[in-house]
């Protein structure tokens, strides 16, 4: 076989593989902020929609593992581009999660917006936008390779966590002021939640693109630092 169409074949693999996880990708941030719109415009049909779109993204999973398993079987890569190809089969299952927190996110609105509406959560829609950027600048420095732009991700995490605690203390004071408030503000902390898991698994994405790049592992550090104490 000619190496050289062998060679263009293989990036056309690789190309294809990235364009299948972008599109996955937003198919993801649009059940995001679908999901959120649903809570902040009361619009329990859009959260339906979420709700069905989950099927579409639960495909694009089966179909990147697929072309994963199949560009290893037959292609046989090395070094970069074997841990490009073990880092799309670990992201896909981070965005199919992200998709299953959207739901989560879809079925609270339909039971909020059975309800009148809770004072008090007027932050969550910017959680929700932080959320989505994350998840969007962990894929894209997956795509370009970029170590730098995935440190971005895990320093943003932070700010979305101490949004998510501060958005928890507000709706714990409400439900302590008023005791009727306290199933409606329990469902809007779960879709905290839910947002702040997303997060997580942004953070999980960025983590692999710097594993990916510099074969570096930066999951876990504390973990790491006992161990390297425990030996010493």
């Amino acid at each position: 076989m000619d190496p050289v169409h062998t060679n263009k074949a293989f990036d056309k693999d690789l190309n294809d593989l990235r364009e299948r996880l972008l599109t996955m990708g937003a198919k993801v941030e649009a059940q995001i902020a679908n999901s959120m719109r649903a809570i902040t415009d009361r619009d329990s049909n859009l959260a339906e929609k979420v709700k069905e779109a989950d099927a579409e993204v639960n495909r694009l999973e089966v179909e990147i593992d697929d072309m994963c398993r199949r560009i290893l079987a037959l292609r046989q890569p090395a070094a970069s581009d074997l841990r490009l190809i073990t880092t799309a089969l670990k992201i896909v299952t981070d965005l199919e999660r992200c998709g299953d927190m959207a739901v989560n996110i879809a079925e609270r609105a339909i039971d909020l917006n059975s309800a009148p509406p809770v004072p008090g959560y007027q932050d969550l829609p910017k959680l929700s936008e932080m959320a989505q950027e994350q998840v969007k600048m962990a894929l894209d420095s997956f795509v370009a390779a970029d170590p730098v732009g995935a440190e971005k991700v895990l320093a943003g995490d932070q700010n979305l966590d101490t949004l998510f605690l501060k958005i928890f203390s507000e709706l714990l004071a409400l439900m302590m002021e008023d005791s009727r408030l306290i199933r409606r503000a329990t469902s809007l902390m779960s879709v905290a939640k839910h947002l702040e898991r997303i997060g997580d698994h942004a953070t999980n994405v960025a983590e692999m693109v710097i594993y990916m790049v510099r074969g570096t592992d930066v999951r876990h550090p504390r973990s790491r630092e006992l161990d390297r104490a425990s030996n010493l």
